[in-house]
């Protein structure tokens, strides 16, 4: 096996990377690189731009040192034939629309034949790297949600991601479920913020941040993060319950807010029981970049390999 991997998280507005030593599971820090990217501009725009990111990364290694880069990637995507499914319902990316972003990728950096590209959503990537060298290190069951722009969680189960069980929900997320006359994304992502704020108060905002800047005065903004957590907790309960979660990982910029919604949130699961221990992530991003790294450890590539389709 070479030693190393890239790992890179593809945000809303930009991409981050660095090298990974896959024996040690740690980042070479000074390999870390980040790149804004419009995600409404053209394919070879975004992808020139994400290539000026890995290309600073895979300066610190040589190219045959490299196993291949490994990326966290939002959906829609086709993980496994490494082909871009965004559409314009996804409002980002929606020019790389049915591009092979592998073979692009390869093309542009120039990678030999025996490094290889890779894909895995990426709240996953962020719980595979909880679970490799974070806060779901020391247990067998863990469940890790990313709180940002969208609402990711994953399931996983003795260091491998769970996606089709009777204890986890279709796709092994919990996005996409039921709640509150929406689903859940509606109800946990940074557009509720946004759009509760405006209710309550009538004044617009741009997100979380926004409004937790205000808590500390603004008794409006407190509660709706007390409201946030209530809810939130509601929501996961049954879930942890179910999945026999022995840790809940928490991650995403939301999270810079934990003090406003935790002790509701914390409450909201103990009215129903769960005994889920409560992290908030240590390494954030640089989970994403550890966990997509992983698919280079052949070991874990064989386990991971068939669950990419459902994903």
């Amino acid at each position: 096996m070479k030693k190393y991997a890239i790992g890179a998280d593809i945000g809303g507005s930009h991409i981050s990377c660095a090298v990974i030593d896959l024996e040690k599971g740690n980042i070479i820090r000074e390999s870390f690189a980040t790149q804004a990217v419009d995600n409404q501009a053209s394919a070879e725009d975004i992808l020139e731009n994400w290539t000026i990111a890995l290309k600073k990364s895979l300066s610190f290694i040589t190219k045959d040192q490299l196993a291949g880069i490994g990326f966290a990637m939002p959906g829609p995507f086709d993980y496994p034939n490494g082909i871009a499914m965004f559409t314009e319902s996804v409002a980002k990316y929606q020019s790389l629309y049915s591009i092979k972003v592998s073979k692009r990728i390869k093309e542009l950096i120039g990678l030999s034949s025996d490094s290889d590209v890779r894909f895995m959503n990426d709240a996953s990537a962020f719980a595979i790297g909880e679970v490799w060298c974070g806060k779901a290190s020391n247990v067998d069951r863990s469940v890790s949600i990313t709180l940002g722009t969208g609402f990711g969680s994953a399931f996983v189960d003795n260091g491998v991601v769970v996606v089709d069980r009777d204890d986890v929900p279709k796709m092994g997320c919990v996005w996409h479920l039921p709640y509150n006359g929406g689903i859940a994304d509606d109800s946990f992502s940074t557009r509720w913020f946004i759009k509760r704020y405006a209710e309550k108060a009538n004044i617009q905002t741009t997100g979380a941040k926004d409004i937790a800047d205000r808590a500390a005065i603004d008794p409006i903004a407190k509660e709706i993060f007390v409201e946030y957590g209530s809810h939130l907790g509601e929501f996961l309960a049954p879930w942890l319950k179910k999945f026999q979660a022995e840790a809940l990982v928490i991650g995403g910029n939301v999270t810079g807010a934990y003090k406003y919604f935790g002790i509701p949130f914390e409450t909201a699961l103990k009215k129903q029981h769960v005994a889920t221990v409560i992290h908030i992530s240590d390494h954030m991003e640089d989970a994403s970049i550890i966990g997509s790294a992983r698919m280079f450890d052949p070991e874990f590539w064989e386990k991971i390999r068939p669950l990419l389709s459902k994903m």
